[in-house]
């Protein structure tokens, strides 16, 4: 059995890491369907087993890069990337979500009566679906987002109460 998976090492290493390439390509320019997301993610993950396998099976070959000026510069010139895009969001400034979760997020942060028109709803029958969804409108000041907190909701289950979907959908 060993020498089945060092044979296939890496020729899965490489059409793995092809399909993460050219999905991670799709994600980045916005291209393709919902799916390239978990698919990019998931097969990223199980690229790990046959990496580690070709590590291994060419493990004397790898270690001989470690004692060349290109590995360490290569690994920190990698590190300083990975900063780069680290650093700026672990404050939450320099972070910029998508425009539509923007959107979504001022949204569910407006109350009750700032939100019931634009569902064409009067406030009283808006406050009538979230109280059947379990999100109880007991102050008119508060944003939904803090009204769904106190009810132990989820953002879906809010937004899945403000559209009147059934919930699990």
């Amino acid at each position: 059995m060993p020498a089945l998976f060092s044979r296939y090492a890496t020729p899965f290493v490489t059409g793995l890491f092809l399909v993460s390439l050219l999905s991670g390509i799709a994600l980045f320019f916005h291209w393709g369907p919902g799916a390239l997301h978990p698919m990019h993610e998931w097969l990223s993950m199980v690229l790990i087993v046959p990496f580690v396998l070709h590590l291994q099976r060419n493990w004397r070959a790898f270690a001989n890069y470690f004692k060349r000026t290109p590995m360490a510069i290569a690994l920190a010139l990698s590190l300083i990337a990975a900063l780069a895009f680290f650093v700026p969001g672990a404050s939450g400034k320099g972070r910029v979500a998508p425009p539509q979760f923007a959107l979504a997020h001022r949204i569910l942060g407006a109350t009750v009566a700032e939100i019931a028109p634009a569902l064409a709803l009067s406030p009283e029958a808006l406050s009538a679906r979230l109280s059947a969804a379990g999100i109880a409108p007991s102050d008119p000041s508060a944003s939904l987002l803090d009204l769904a907190a106190a009810a132990g909701k989820t953002e879906a289950d809010l937004a899945r109460a403000l559209i009147g979907a059934p919930s699990g959908t």
